[in-house]
């Protein structure tokens, strides 16, 4: 199982030594959810009402940007930014113009707000894709009564349990990993895919 250090110059292990018990014990549960196969996927509990490519397509690209980005050692609940730019290269690579924004996103349950911070998500035309927050409740900064689903979808259709607010002048960083590390991976999964 392969498994990227979410620190600059140091080994997964190298960084795992140097943390804190919580985040230790979140490693462990994450490690034996990936070796028992159970990690969780976007698709689980995707809300799907994109008109762009398949459902089945749809569903298989969050599923395996998931799978790539949650290879970094803690998992991916801080990892939208990267989810993200990955989804937007793939829709690009489709010929749809997709791009990674970020902005600050609010959590709401019945109207009132449980959490906000700066995250990321993809605008391709008028639909959204926020697919990285069905793990949101591992993150220790964000607090448990924040349980939302993955959505793909019209601007305006947005679930009501979170406010996205783009901050239209910024870009995402692109991440060292995704470039040399993932993307690569996830280009020659759609090559397969086209093939077959």
């Amino acid at each position: 199982m392969r498994e990227i250090s979410p620190a600059l110059y140091l080994s997964a292990e190298e960084y795992l030594r140097q943390v804190p018990s919580k985040i230790k014990e979140m490693v462990a549960s994450i490690r034996t959810q990936k070796s028992a196969g159970t990690r969780p996927q976007p698709s689980d509990y995707f809300i799907d009402n994109s008109k762009l490519l398949t459902p089945e397509f749809r569903s298989q690209l969050i599923d395996k940007v998931a799978t790539l980005v949650d290879e970094n050692l803690t998992g991916r609940s801080d990892m939208c930014e990267q989810s993200s730019t990955l989804i937007a290269l793939a829709l690009n690579k489709l010929g749809l113009p997709a791009k990674a924004v970020t902005g600050e996103c609010l959590y709401f349950n019945k109207n009132i707000k449980l959490f906000a911070w700066r995250h990321s998500w993809v605008r391709v035309g008028d639909e959204i894709i926020d697919a990285n927050v069905d793990i949101l409740h591992e993150n220790p900064a964000v607090p448990n009564s924040v349980k939302v689903f993955p959505y793909w979808g019209a601007v305006q259709n947005v679930p009501r349990d979170r406010k996205l607010r783009q901050n239209h002048g910024s870009t995402v960083a692109v991440d060292e990993d995704v470039l040399s590390i993932w993307w690569p991976d996830l280009d020659q999964w759609i090559d397969s895919l086209k093939m077959s």
